[in-house]
């Protein structure tokens, strides 16, 4: 890309490229603003190939297919190279042409491409088969050495996933399960949502944490609400108390407390003097 550039005047090369790295740093988290960042790049350099190609992929990424393979088509002319041939028929997929992915897939171009996009090429031959309700089709065209290998390659777990996919729709979920459990092992960057297929096939669910976050929240609403009303019928209990009722009940807890006097270690109790009085007078 950055020889393409080069043929542009120097600030417009800085423009564009700055444009491009946008697009590539946005497509994944919001396809939307890299798409916009795409059409930037394109009016300012509409023939350099890569532009093009960014183009493609910013609009394949929003699911403008037709705006995609157009671009696609462009950067193809432009570099001679096959390596977009894969994605130009999973175009044609989406514009609901599973027919021309599958004539794509039988092209001498796919003859051209290195494994990482034959086997790309035979992800989307599989999805058209799908596309045209032949889940056996689909499944035989997945089955294949790359399928077959122990070796992880880039391409392993989503070509497993692909797989296990197939044969869950066509009721085999045994199998299904082995090869999304075969996924999940190749699967090192998460690339693919296995780990949540298999707990599918075994009943496991996920609840969400935002949502037990959203419950403890009214949990403790609930708690503290509780509190609240608490506190309130103390304080109620309190102002309906009458002031010679607590009086009274001071004086009767604070009584002398008696020991046997047979117990050894019985001591008297200093008497106070208004005790004294009152006694002396009795007597």
């Amino acid at each position: 890309m950055r020889q393409e550039l080069l043929s542009l005047p120097k600030g417009l090369a800085e423009e564009v490229s700055k444009n491009l790295v946008m697009v590539a740093r946005l497509i994944d988290e919001d396809p939307e603003q890299a798409y916009a960042y795409s059409r930037i790049a394109l009016r300012l350099a509409s023939r350099v190939a890569a532009v093009r190609e960014a183009a493609g992929f910013a609009a394949y990424a929003t699911q403008k297919y037709s705006e995609a393979l157009a671009e696609f088509r462009a950067a193809k002319r432009m570099t001679g190279s096959v390596e977009l041939w894969p994605v130009m028929a999973d175009c044609e997929r989406g514009l609901g042409r599973p027919e021309r992915a599958l004539a794509m897939a039988g092209e001498p171009e796919v003859q051209k491409l290195d494994k990482a996009g034959q086997v790309e090429m035979r992800l989307v031959a599989a999805g058209a088969r799908r596309d045209q309700g032949q889940l056996e089709a689909a499944i035989v065209t997945l089955q294949s050495p790359e399928l077959a290998s122990s070796a992880v390659q880039p391409w392993t777990a989503r070509l497993r996933y692909a797989y296990a996919d197939a044969l869950l729709a066509a009721g085999r979920e045994d199998e299904a399960r082995e090869w999304f459990g075969k996924a999940l092992e190749a699967d090192k960057d998460g690339s693919t949502d296995a780990s949540d297929r298999l707990a599918e096939l075994d009943g496991v669910e996920f609840v969400d944490a935002a949502d037990l976050s959203d419950d403890e929240e009214d949990l403790n609403e609930d708690l503290a609400e509780g509190h609240r009303e608490e506190d309130d019928q103390d304080d109620e209990d309190d102002e309906d108390e009458d002031p010679a009722e607590i009086a009274a009940a001071e004086r009767a807890t604070d009584v002398t407390e008696y020991y046997d006097e047979d117990d050894e270690e019985y001591e008297p109790l200093e008497q106070s003097g208004a005790d004294a009085d009152v006694r002396g007078d009795k007597a």
